[in-house]
């Protein structure tokens, strides 16, 4: 008897995500990993020495923008159900 009952549960197995969702991901991740290159650098190598490049447009604004749209493409991506059936329902 519980030999059969392992037989089913081995067929019912599904996995959570489906390749839609791997795909956000993925792209997420590359908002991410974009933001962060755009935001690195703009160092001095001297200490005595101030580089204003740290507060130009790329660092301030663009690549933290980019970051909290790839964690929104993130969250989207954990959220999206790839199953759900469009209907046509009025």
């Amino acid at each position: 008897m519980s030999k059969k009952k392992n037989q089913n549960t081995k067929t019912d197995q599904e996995f959570i995500f489906q390749k839609k969702n791997y795909m956000f991901m993925f792209i997420g991740l590359a908002f991410i990993v974009l933001g962060f290159i755009l935001m690195s650098g703009g160092g001095s190598d001297d200490p005595n020495v101030f580089n204003t490049d740290i507060f130009s447009f790329r660092r301030i604004r663009l690549a933290p923008t980019l970051i909290l749209i790839g964690f929104g493409i993130e969250v989207y991506a954990i959220l999206l159900n790839p199953n759900k059936k469009k209907s046509n329902n009025p």
